[in-house]
């Protein structure tokens, strides 16, 4: 690998190897995925609260069909219906966030602080110097290198 960086913000520090600098970049890499899975946590959350909240209007066409036996049914049964033992889906966010989530990220940071000075996006400067066409418009290092 180049020890190149595209700025003093995202260089690799004084004796951090290839090693290093590639483990950090699988980190980063890792946390990314991990936002990823934060948000499709939430769309659940969200969708399973409108889900919810359409039963309302469920529950008032059933009982305006003369239909109270399913309209009592849908209330008691599936409205308001805990979505895993205990929890509703705000709790299951709220002990993700502070669990799992939490911890990830406290971890990815202090492994990057120890070993890269907390510098973010090492790996992938690097990368950007070894792919990039120096020289040419479009591949500036850095948007201040587009003021020509």
């Amino acid at each position: 690998m180049t020890s190149e960086a595209v700025d003093a913000a995202h260089s690799r520090p004084a004796g951090a190897s290839d090693e290093l600098v590639e483990a950090n970049g699988k980190f980063s890499e890792a946390l990314e995925y991990l936002e990823r899975v934060r948000g499709h946590l939430y769309s659940f959350h969200q969708l399973i609260g409108r889900c919810d909240l359409l039963l309302d209007d469920v529950v008032d066409g059933l009982r305006a069909a003369g239909r109270d036996d399913l309209a009592d049914r849908v209330q008691d049964e599936v409205l308001g219906r805990n979505v895993l033992a205990g929890r509703w889906t705000f709790q299951i966010v709220e002990e993700f966030d502070e669990g799992y989530y939490a911890a990830f990220r406290d971890m990815e940071r202090e492994v990057r602080e120890q070993t890269l000075d907390g510098r973010r996006h090492v790996f992938e400067a690097e990368m950007k110097q070894r792919r990039r066409t120096k020289g040419r418009r479009g591949h500036e290092a850095t948007p201040e290198d587009t003021r020509g």
